[in-house]
């Protein structure tokens, strides 16, 4: 992996084994944690499980046919 800039920004490109081993694609969102003693771990975010987790922790229910769409949520 290597470090570059894009505008005022630092990216980590990743190389496409860790893309295929991650199952990544654009888009996805990736947290990095254990960030102590210059190592870090990298995981793939589930939005749609973090979501539903979040409804069932109010006890929020869905619909019975309800998917959940990225794309669909945030249409203009």
């Amino acid at each position: 992996m290597r470090v570059a800039r894009w505008g005022d920004r630092l990216v980590v490109l990743l190389s496409s084994q860790v893309v295929q081993d991650m199952g990544l694609v654009e888009g996805d969102e990736v947290d990095f944690a254990d960030l102590k003693r210059r190592h870090a771990l990298c995981e793939k975010r589930d939005p749609k499980a973090e979501f539903l987790k979040a409804m069932d922790q109010f006890h929020w229910s869905a619909p019975p046919d309800y998917t959940f769409d990225r794309d669909e949520a945030n249409e203009r």
